[in-house]
């Protein structure tokens, strides 16, 4: 479905994408990384990946983030059958030295109250945002950390 581009416009047209793919997303991006870079600087993208593996070699598990603007964004982070073994504290433990050896600031994540909002309060994050009733039912909450460095914390 098109909507018409109201008289005097630019021709703009909106359309409602059926399937959208890649390349939408690519597109749709561009311009807010463009907007994004201008207002506060590059943001020095990167990826960051700590692995659970079994016996086997296999991927079980672990934790998947972005880094950008001075953070680390924790997307996921999924033990599976190897939750309850200490896993998620030494997962995080790493992403936070990893973090640091990279000189960023802080990281940020999000869980749904039905997830791990104490784990993450245990490890000394501070929630920075809910959403109330999402899913319903449950708060999807919002965490941040900020790390200093070991010179730093020793002031």
């Amino acid at each position: 479905m098109t909507d018409a581009p109201k008289s005097g416009g630019a021709g703009w047209s909106l359309r409602m994408e059926p399937q959208p793919d890649a390349s939408h997303r690519e597109a749709i991006l561009a311009p807010l990384v463009a907007h994004n870079e201008a207002a506060a600087g590059p943001g020095e993208w990167g990826l960051l990946a700590v692995t659970v593996r079994d016996a086997r070699d296999e991927i079980v598990g672990g934790l998947w983030g972005r880094t950008g603007y001075g953070f680390l964004f924790v997307e996921l982070l999924a033990l599976g059958e190897a939750r309850g073994h200490g896993l998620g504290r030494r997962i995080m433990a790493m992403a936070e030295a990893e973090a640091l050896a990279r000189g960023l600031s802080g990281i940020w994540l999000d869980t749904w109250t039905f997830q791990a909002p104490d784990f993450y309060r245990r490890l000394g994050y501070e929630e920075c945002g809910r959403i109330p009733d999402y899913p319903p039912g449950h708060d999807r909450i919002f965490f941040m950390k900020r790390l200093a460095a070991k010179s730093d914390a020793a002031r």
